[in-house]
């Protein structure tokens, strides 16, 4: 698929759940996300159906998201239907690692190729402020029984919070000494209820190489990946930097988004969605629909001018 900017359109971002063990300050607001009723979100059948249906029109990379993916019942007969698709060459799925020491090896075996695992400090007492709760030692053991299983690579994804964790930056960085892991920075996004929060606690990633001189460019594999990685000059694993405020790559973004409800936004910034679920009757029309609606995606954001989504980025998928 194609939109009209030139943008070849091959990665799904899958959401399967818009719940989460989690709450994390700069996700969702305290007392959690209004939850949908049983009908109201796809079934896995569905899911698989939909899968079928965009690797059909050219997807062929496939994220897995939540809320908490892991938290949807009947998780790993979904990841094993969705790893049979023809055609499907890349297979991942994000989560914030509490439920990993548990899933890890089932995930494997069911045909997960690879994770990106959501940290955004080594700190219990900073994790557990963050999360509301959360156990950064099951999160760690989760990594660990993940590299154990061959889920690799693993990638670290580390929002980086004004006053909360920019201290723990260096630290972060210097793991690439000594572990093959990919550490990516992701700016904080003002995304939905939570945006008040998020506003005073932006903290541009350009303050990271500013910090770090010695920090080494590495050639771009991916033309469209969000993130510029760098190495340091002893280290084996790399340290990657995603923008979206700072240094924005609408230009090469090729993924959409499916949440749990059923809806497809082309962007993850933009209110605009269309409702696959109540079509799903119809199988051509669903094709159809997907097709002609990639035309739609608009060439970039507006996050820098404050324009702000109502959706809590836990409804729409990581």
């Amino acid at each position: 698929m194609e939109d009209c900017h030139g943008r070849t359109i091959n990665y799904l971002r899958l959401s399967v759940t818009d719940l989460c063990n989690l709450r994390c300050r700069y996700c969702m607001p305290a007392q959690g996300v209004y939850k949908k009723s049983h009908k109201d979100i796809l079934k896995l059948e569905e899911i698989e159906l939909l899968a079928q249906e965009f690797v059909a029109l050219g997807i062929d990379k496939i994220r897995i998201t939540g809320g908490e993916p892991l938290v949807r019942k009947g998780i790993l007969t979904l990841i094993e239907k969705v790893a049979s698709i023809d055609g499907l060459k890349d297979f991942s799925m994000t989560t914030n690692g509490t439920l990993l020491k548990k899933f890890a090896k089932d995930l494997k075996a069911a045909g997960l190729k690879r994770l990106n695992v959501s940290l955004d400090t080594l700190n219990d007492e900073k994790y557990s402020y963050i999360t509301r709760g959360g156990s950064l030692k099951h999160v760690l053991e989760g990594i660990e029984e993940a590299q154990k299983a061959g889920l690799n690579p693993i990638k670290m994804n580390v929002v980086v919070i004004k006053n909360f964790n920019e201290d723990e930056i260096d630290n972060f960085i210097n793991l690439t000494r000594y572990i093959n892991m990919d550490i990516r920075f992701i700016e904080l996004m003002s995304i939905g209820e939570v945006a008040r929060w998020s506003n005073n606690r932006f903290l541009s990633n350009t303050k990271i190489l500013d910090k770090r001189k010695e920090l080494i460019k590495m050639a771009k594999e991916d033309p469209a990946s969000p993130a510029d990685y760098y190495k340091l000059p002893d280290g084996i694993g790399r340290i990657g930097l995603i923008s979206p405020i700072s240094c924005k790559f609408c230009q090469s973004c090729n993924r959409i988004r499916l949440t749990a409800d059923g809806r497809l936004k082309h962007c993850l910034h933009s209110d605009d969605e269309i409702n696959l679920k109540e079509l799903l009757p119809n199988r051509k029309l669903v094709r159809e629909v997907i097709s002609n609606s990639i035309l739609q995606k608009p060439f970039s954001h507006h996050l820098e001018e404050g324009k702000y989504i109502i959706r809590n980025m836990v409804q729409i998928g990581g």
